[in-house]
């Protein structure tokens, strides 16, 4: 049997303490988002309607100010009537406000859903199962670059999330582009790919049923991503195959003529930040490395008032062998 925390082993570091807490746990804390595409939106809505316990106001940046307009408009018109004194009165929803781009880092929390855009499925006529978030990268990369020089003249001491694609390796460009230590960023895009191995696990039922419980996610958002069936009874094959569904389920979204960017937006975002900012387990990318080697892995992990802590279960070896091939490939992705 092995444990995630040999992982550092393979490549004969010794990993970075993960010690320290940037946002205030189960209290309101000042939340900025930057883009506001279709996933920044949906994420926009659900922190909103979800997160009046640990969000006190949003603020909202983005390069088309018609939008952060009419999302300010159209955003703080979603709440609940006669707050304030219905018995039992609905929650104040934290006020959305726009924001420029000097103001970006004037917070506990920053979002980063800035891309350059998705690239179509017809652009890779030869290989439809191309995985685009990886052809996104070297784009986002010059995104990051500039905004981890923003974190840095801001001296930012909060906690940045990573939500666009690839999100793991955008956050290792954010590391190592930034002064900011490892504590003070995640990744957020395995949120959605346990719930996609869930909604697939519960259509092949057998020993996939109790994935919910019994089953975990390792890994990034998309290639490489690894499914377990089950910590306590893993079976290679099964977990292989609910893997294969998972990874192509934003395909069968595409092959319906829409984006697939509703329950990331969701799951691996929304609802994952506001798990986080009220210290339960969630799914998010941690780092395990040094200074100088290592990678953001998605794992089941929580903040804790002393650090980030990840689950270090027992795995089998063939287990252990697939999430320890991720994270290779990450390390070498950086």
């Amino acid at each position: 049997m092995r444990y995630i925390h040999e992982l550092t082993d393979e490549i004969n570091v010794t990993p970075q303490l993960l010690d320290g807490c940037p946002v205030c746990l189960n209290h309101p804390n000042r939340v900025n988002i930057l883009a506001l595409g279709d996933v920044g939106t949906t994420m926009l809505i659900g922190l909103r309607l979800l997160g009046s316990d640990v969000i006190s106001e949003i603020g909202i940046c983005d390069i088309r100010q018609d939008n952060t307009a009419r999302l300010e408009m159209e955003i703080n018109q979603i709440g609940y009537p006669f707050t304030g004194w219905e018995d039992p009165p609905g929650p104040d929803l934290p006020p959305v406000k726009v924001i420029t781009e000097k103001e970006l880092f004037d917070c506990e929390v920053m979002i980063f859903c800035a891309s350059k855009g998705v690239p179509p499925v017809e652009d890779h006529p030869d290989d439809p199962t191309v995985d685009v978030r990886m052809v996104q990268l070297d784009a986002n990369r010059e995104i990051i670059r500039h905004f981890a020089d923003l974190a840095n003249k801001a001296d930012y001491r909060g906690l940045v999330c990573i939500v666009s694609d690839p999100v793991d390796n955008l956050a290792a460009a954010f590391y190592d582009a930034s002064r900011l230590r490892p504590w003070q960023m995640q990744g957020y895009g395995l949120g959605v790919m346990n719930m996609r191995a869930a909604y697939y696990a519960g259509k092949m039922g057998g020993d996939c049923a109790h994935y919910a419980i019994e089953g975990r996610a390792f890994g990034p958002h998309g290639e490489d991503l690894v499914i377990a069936n089950s910590l306590a009874h893993y079976d290679d094959e099964k977990s292989q195959e609910l893997t294969r569904l998972t990874v192509e389920a934003n395909l069968r979204v595409r092959e319906l003529g829409f984006k697939p960017y509703i329950a990331p937006a969701l799951s691996s975002a929304a609802i994952s930040i506001l798990l986080t900012l009220r210290g339960q387990w969630h799914y998010g990318s941690v780092y395990l490395g040094d200074c100088k080697k290592g990678a953001f892995l998605g794992i089941r992990d929580r903040l804790t008032p002393a650090g980030w802590e990840y689950e270090d279960a027992t795995m089998p070896d063939v287990l252990y062998e697939r999430v320890k091939r991720a994270y290779l490939n990450l390390c070498q992705v950086r």
